[in-house]
């Protein structure tokens, strides 16, 4: 990795914030040894986290000191300011962070971070001349949206704890706030749930994985799997929160379940197909195995959700996510009890059958003081009134739901899904979907132009998503999400122009400041030349598409 120190200063900040103005007097502040840290009411996690982060990275102890007084760093909550918001006030005798709230505070220490230069990324000092000098001056800032996220696929390649932690903290320093974490799918089941165990000590496992896309004919032999202590996800929540980054679990329902239906086969359609033969699926794709619509199977995910709502405490996690997506409706159509079942709830074909599965958890959700959202194919046969839709499919989706009264994610995987592939070259790891390049991304705009202003209101931002059926390891998951998830963090906070009215090149002059950080803090990211030889995969099958992706 570099050790490049790029020039400090308010031109390298990502994402760009509301206005800098250089004090007119000019002058400088360089924190030192003798620096003090001052934090008032309502803003401890910005102190432990400067003094526990920053102040180990450069060596300065940072001990505590009284607000303004001369070398220190005064942090405090100021009401007259939004939710988020920040001013952070540069003169020769310190600093100054006023934050809307405790989160606003702990975006303006994120970005004296970025001020002091690359040596404010490192685990610990690397040479004693890494402390910038910090331009006197104000940086007025507030993001654009609430709602900034990842999603991040730890089911079909298991990301290990520590790796959860780094991504959560790769957020903060882009000032994204939501962590979607999506913890069940048809390869493995990733939460403990102690009333039914055999969801992790069968569901989480399986015989082996498809070695590329899944058109590959390569195979890993190897049983693969792994998952999450309840004190495990405890202390992710705990992390998160300390960070201000909303954590959403995701339970897919009713498709995407086949490694909890391989773990208790009575989940499943047990009158079209023996459940009991399977396992967690070692492939890719829509699977045809979906869960039974029984009033068994709504006790068991009860259950499932009792334990889930303890783990990710509603301050946290007001959110959760109940997926969805891609039910195939086949084993429906061909099961004589599920025919039943629509006859006996009246819900008239299956599409009504998959949304009675949704209104039925979105009830049971709101009456424990949580909200469902859900991907956007929660529309099909009408969605409950309470629900969130995250737009995956396109914008459209988004669209009808926003129009209809529902609160909206945009996530259009036209745009935003980052495991698609970064350039055309043939270098390219397991190549999938269109070309979404840095600029491309920086050029998404989560509100369509045509949407009406009282349903635009409905948008409450946006999130890339990273599903990781080709990414077997960190490294890989770094090469895909960075440095794109800087362009992301940019339009999900900054208030950029229109999407062909953005100065790219400006951003991209940025980022030659914000690569130094990434190479500080180890990420294994995409270098604007092209994969190194060890970020390639040649002769393993991708499946690329080619064009323009269609705007939907």
């Amino acid at each position: 990795m570099s050790d490049t120190e790029a020039a400090p200063g308010p031109t390298g900040l990502i994402p760009a914030p509301v206005s800098v103005t250089a004090a007119p007097e000019g002058g400088s502040f360089t924190p030192d040894t003798a620096t003090e840290l001052a934090a008032g009411p309502g803003t401890g996690t910005a102190e432990r986290w400067l003094r526990g982060t920053v102040g180990a990275a450069l060596g300065l102890p940072l001990p505590p000191g009284e607000p303004g007084g001369s070398n220190t760093v005064t942090l405090a909550v100021d009401p007259s300011l939004a939710a988020e918001a920040y001013r952070l006030t540069v003169t020769a005798g310190g600093v100054e962070i006023r934050g809307g709230d405790g989160a606003g505070v702990f975006w303006g220490a994120q970005t004296l971070r970025q001020l002091l230069g690359p040596g404010a990324y490192r685990a610990a000092p690397a040479a004693v001349s890494t402390v910038a000098a910090l331009p006197a001056g104000t940086v007025e800032d507030a993001p654009r949206f609430g709602w900034r996220g990842l999603m991040l696929d730890v089911a079909r390649h298991f990301t290990p704890k520590n790796d959860v932690l780094r991504m959560l903290d790769l957020l903060a320093a882009h000032k994204l706030n939501v962590f979607h974490f999506h913890l069940t799918d048809d390869q493995g089941w990733r939460i403990e749930i102690k009333r039914h165990p055999k969801l992790t000590e069968a569901g989480a496992w399986r015989p082996r994985t498809k070695w590329g896309h899944r058109f590959s004919e390569l195979w890993d032999e190897k049983p693969y799997g792994g998952y999450y202590t309840q004190d495990d996800i405890r202390e992710i929540v705990a992390y998160a929160a300390e960070r201000h980054i909303r954590v959403v679990p995701e339970i897919d329902i009713p498709g995407h379940s086949q490694a909890a239906i391989a773990a208790y086969p009575e989940l499943g359609n047990t009158d079209v197909v023996d459940t009991a033969s399977l396992t967690p699926w070692d492939t890719w794709g829509v699977n045809p195995n979906v869960l039974a619509p029984t009033e068994e199977t709504l006790r068991f995910y009860e259950g499932v959700l009792e334990e889930v709502l303890d783990l990710f405490p509603a301050e946290v996690s007001p959110f959760v996510h109940m997926g969805g997506d891609e039910c195939p409706k086949d084993q429906w159509k061909e099961s004589p009890a599920a025919q039943a079942r629509i006859r006996e709830l009246g819900v008239g074909d299956e599409d009504g059958l998959q949304s009675w599965f949704i209104r039925h958890f979105d009830t049971w959700l709101a009456a424990r003081g949580r909200r469902l959202i859900g991907w956007d194919e929660i529309l099909e046969g009408g969605l409950a009134p309470g629900a969130t839709v995250s737009s995956w499919r396109g914008y459209a989706g988004g669209i009808e739901a926003a129009r209809a009264g529902h609160d909206v994610v945009m996530c259009p995987e036209q745009q935003v899904y980052l495991d698609h592939r970064q350039d055309g070259g043939p270098d390219e790891p397991m190549p999938i979907g269109y070309v979404r390049t840095l600029e491309d991304v920086y050029r998404f705009e989560p509100v369509p132009p045509d949407l009406e202003p009282e349903a635009a209101v409905r948008i409450l931002g946006t999130q890339a998503n990273v599903w990781t059926e080709v990414m077997q390891e960190r490294a890989r998951v770094d090469y895909q999400v960075f440095p794109r998830l800087a362009a992301f963090a940019e339009v999900a906070w900054s208030a950029l122009p229109a999407p062909a009215e953005r100065d790219y090149a400006g951003f991209a002059a940025r980022m030659g400041a914000h690569y130094p950080r990434l190479d500080a803090l180890g990420v294994d990211y995409r270098r604007p030349e092209g994969p190194r030889p060890w970020q390639k995969r040649p002769g393993v099958k991708g499946f690329p598409r080619e064009g323009a992706p269609p705007n939907v």
